[in-house]
């Protein structure tokens, strides 16, 4: 699998779960823990890979992209701090489902501009050969990537 289609691929997975939020029902509290633990998860193992090992590799083959990198890693920052504050937020707190919507408009708004704007500048500048190499580095780099929100450098910069 090409990098751009298993990042793509990881959008698609916190997209659905943004959607079993929203479903979810005023007072289900439960079940929106549960969804807001698994995108927790998910979106800090996606930032880590993203960071690590995909934006260096697309910023090398795309250096024009530089910008698109540097707002994507601020994006990132904001975003892994919303996620740390979820993660200890009781989901009856009356600011948790405000805290996870704006979350969702934050990483609907970064998944936009990557896949509208700026993976086909990558898609063009890498090939099919280097994306796919790319696809195996984020996809073994997966396992061992960090699952706190704190522990991805961006939400320290």
């Amino acid at each position: 699998m090409d990098a751009i289609v298993l990042l793509k691929d990881d959008h698609k997975t916190v997209e659905k779960l943004f959607k079993e939020f929203e479903k979810a029902g005023e007072n289900a509290h439960k079940t929106k823990k549960r969804i807001a633990d698994k995108v927790i998860e998910e979106l800090t193992v996606h930032t880590w890979i993203e960071e690590e090992v995909f934006y260096p590799a697309a910023r090398k083959a795309v250096p024009e992209t530089a910008d698109h990198v540097l707002e994507s890693v601020e994006e990132h920052h904001v975003v892994l701090w919303m996620l740390s504050e979820l993660a200890g937020l009781d989901p009856a707190d009356e600011r948790f489902d405000a805290k996870m919507t704006v979350l969702m408009e934050n990483v609907r708004h970064h998944v936009e501009e990557e896949e509208q704007e700026w993976f086909p500048e990558v898609r063009a500048a890498l090939g099919r050969n280097r994306l796919v190499e790319l696809g195996e580095e984020l996809a073994a780099a997966k396992p061992t990537a960090p699952r706190d929100p704190l522990k991805v450098p961006s939400a320290h910069k």
